[in-house]
């Protein structure tokens, strides 16, 4: 029997028309919807037997999601079965979730019916109008049930809002009359916001709060105000409180206004904690005097004190608290929490049941302990050969006592025969720090001298060793020799003195040329920058000047000989007179275009009567520039009964639809 349940996880259960809707758009996309002229008889009757197939196992889906999800009365703990009983009235639920089972059975009966009677349809149209008599009666169950599917979705919101309550966990119960400090409680020990106000009846459904107390987790409840009034005529927020109190091992925290501002005497509210008594058996039971900053205990008559003294003396403690100063809160809630685990414990060791796998598994297992059954002494038997051999390994300890090789080591050694390979374990000891491992000593080869040879290196189909020169270290030491005598003897040495005339003349010419690229780089650095600002066209013009002069300059600063005779075909060149139109290059004077007057004017030459008919325009304008001005969200249907858009098509009938 499951002692929680999660009721957030209950799906959605849509109306009749809802369910309707989807079943038959779903049926209509998820299956074919064409009947050829070509098709047999058979595969027509299949056709639309498919269709009340999937219908039928839909709705049969659907209505097996809704009866598992929904809990069951006999399933879940009394404590929430009492609760639902209480809030929704048990008769009423199981009529609604067993009208969902039989509307479930009769949509699978009258389906295997019409796929029965389609076996007897010998045309497209008798078995069409069967098809059509299967969804209609299947769909018409859906709409009986209509109230059952409205009343199961209250419930499941109703479920949903309801707190989660752990009814095995350690739980710490708030009751009395209303108005005393209940809620005021659980917000000042718990992370709980229930609402406070100083009227009766604030509190009308059970709230939950946790908290953390010697590293457990804790839950609180708060329930609503109980009056002073028999069972029956308690009405449905009382009656979730007494559902708490009678179902829930807890610890009950009794709150009482010794102030009276609740409207209550003390004597009232003793005799509402002496009538709700029976439900506090079994149960650690706290009363928690709130209000004290208003009026202290010792403040009170002498009559309602002795009251109070009789209850200490019955064995029920009573702790003064204060929710406005927080005195005693954390006093009276360290109180209940120690009493509650130390009755929990108690009850797990006199039930043997222990939480922990481990202890569970001890109480279930019987320990023999063995019996001598006579007083004849049965010694362990010892072989002689192992007796032996233990002799020899004493003697071989005793003998090697100052060797550093531990006793285990020798008596192992003294075990073996001589013909057994010894370990290299043994062997490390015995020779210490001149030990090598040599793991290949012990090869089983053809040859034993190839047993240290190198494996060869192979890298792309060929040994590495085959590019190796042994020779190369004294090759490298050689060349190095022989630099040394040649930086030695000046072989290396730069003389530039040397050089000839010829020479020097080119290195020269050759540093004017660098000089020269310099200079053209950084003008053409200059000039960019400058192309990119605004300026007078005509001021930042120039003029280019291409004459003979300037490029014999200019060659002849680059160190390039012109003579002449050199120059002559380039002078005849130019010698020569152009041919073709000269072409003026330059701005041309501006010209204004002649455009035509304005059409409103050739319409209207008289000034008068075209001022008149802007008015006349802007007037009937103004309509259409306030529709202009209307954005996204304005958008207005000024059909008012659009139902061309939302039936199907019409049927016999009138078509006047407006």
């Amino acid at each position: 029997m499951t002692t929680f349940y999660n009721f957030k996880r209950i799906t959605v259960v849509p109306t009749a028309p809802e369910l309707k809707d989807v079943v038959l758009s779903k049926t209509q996309r998820k299956t074919p919807t064409v009947v050829h002229r070509q098709y047999s008889i058979g595969r027509i009757r299949a056709f639309y037997a498919r269709k009340i197939k999937f219908l039928q196992q839909t709705l049969h889906d659907k209505l097996t999601q809704i009866i598992t999800e929904f809990p069951k009365m006999e399933e879940i703990h009394p404590f929430y079965a009492d609760l639902m009983n209480i809030l929704y009235d048990r008769d009423h639920y199981k009529i609604a979730l067993g009208q969902m089972n039989t509307a479930r059975h009769l949509i699978d009966g009258i389906a295997r019916e019409y796929v029965r009677l389609m076996k007897y349809a010998d045309s497209l149209y008798r078995c069409k109008m069967l098809k059509r008599a299967a969804l209609g009666r299947m769909v018409k169950l859906l709409k009986r049930q209509k109230s059952s599917f409205e009343y199961l979705e209250q419930v499941r919101q109703h479920l949903s809002r309801l707190p989660s309550i752990d009814p095995a966990t350690r739980t710490l119960i708030l009751c009395g009359f209303p108005n005393v400090g209940k809620s005021s409680f659980i917000n000042k020990v718990t992370r709980a916001d229930v609402e406070v106000q100083p009227y009766a009846f604030t509190t009308k459904a059970l709230y939950v709060g946790h908290l953390d107390y010697r590293f457990l987790r804790w839950q609180v409840i708060d329930t609503p105000g109980i009056l002073d009034q028999p069972l029956e005529d308690r009405n449905t927020i009382e009656m979730q409180a007494v559902t708490a109190l009678a179902h829930l091992k807890a610890a009950v925290l009794f709150m009482m206004d010794v102030s009276e501002q609740c409207d209550r005497s003390i004597e009232e509210q003793l005799h509402l904690f002496e009538s709700i008594r029976p439900l506090f058996a079994n149960k650690p039971v706290i009363i928690g005097l709130n209000k004290v900053d208003i009026r202290h205990r010792s403040e009170l008559p002498a009559e309602k004190a002795a009251l109070l003294d009789q209850l200490e003396k019955e064995g029920i403690p009573i702790v003064e608290t204060s929710t406005l100063t927080q005195e005693g809160i954390m006093t009276l809630r360290d109180r209940a929490c120690d009493e509650l685990l130390a009755q929990r414990v108690e009850a797990k060791l006199q039930a043997k049941k222990i939480t922990t796998v481990e202890d569970s598994v001890l109480n279930r297992v019987f320990v023999a302990y063995p019996v001598p059954r006579d007083e004849k002494v049965r010694a362990p038997f010892i072989p002689a050969g192992v007796a032996q051999k233990r002799a020899a390994a004493k003697k071989a300890a005793a003998a090697n006592a100052e060797n550093s090789m531990d006793v285990d080591d020798q008596s192992v050694a003294a075990f073996r025969d001589e013909n057994t390979r010894r370990l290299e374990r043994e062997i490390e000891l015995e020779m210490e720090d001149d030990y090598i491992l040599d793991l290949k000593k012990h090869y089983l080869l053809k040859n034993p001298d190839e047993k240290y040879d190198v494996v060869p290196e192979i890298w792309e189909g060929h040994n590495l060793s085959d590019f190796v020169d042994p020779e190369i270290q004294q090759k490298l030491e050689k060349l190095l020799k022989e630099e040394e005598l040649l930086e030695q003897a000046g072989e290396y040495e730069s003389d530039l003195d040397s050089d000839d005339d010829e020479t020097k003349e080119k290195m020269k010419l050759a540093l004017k040329i660098r000089e020269k690229e310099k200079l053209l780089t950084l003008e053409t650095q200059v000039n960019k920058r400058l192309a990119g600002r605004a300026g007078s066209r005509v001021l930042s013009s120039r003029k280019r000047e291409r004459s003979m002069s300037r490029l014999e300059h200019e060659l002849g600063e680059l160190g390039v000989d012109i003579d002449t005779k050199k120059m002559k075909n380039l002078q005849g060149q130019c010698a020569k007179p152009q041919l073709g139109k000269k072409m003026k290059v330059g701005r041309s004077r501006s010209l204004s275009a002649v455009r035509p007057a304005p059409r409103d004017e050739i319409a209207i030459p008289d000034p008068e009567a075209r001022h008149h008919a802007v008015k006349l325009r802007n007037k009937a304008m103004r309509g259409l520039r306030r529709e202009a001005k209307k954005g996204e969200a304005d958008r207005h249907v000024y059909d008012l009964k659009p139902k061309h858009l939302f039936c199907g098509k019409r049927g016999n009938g009138k078509t006047d639809w407006r």
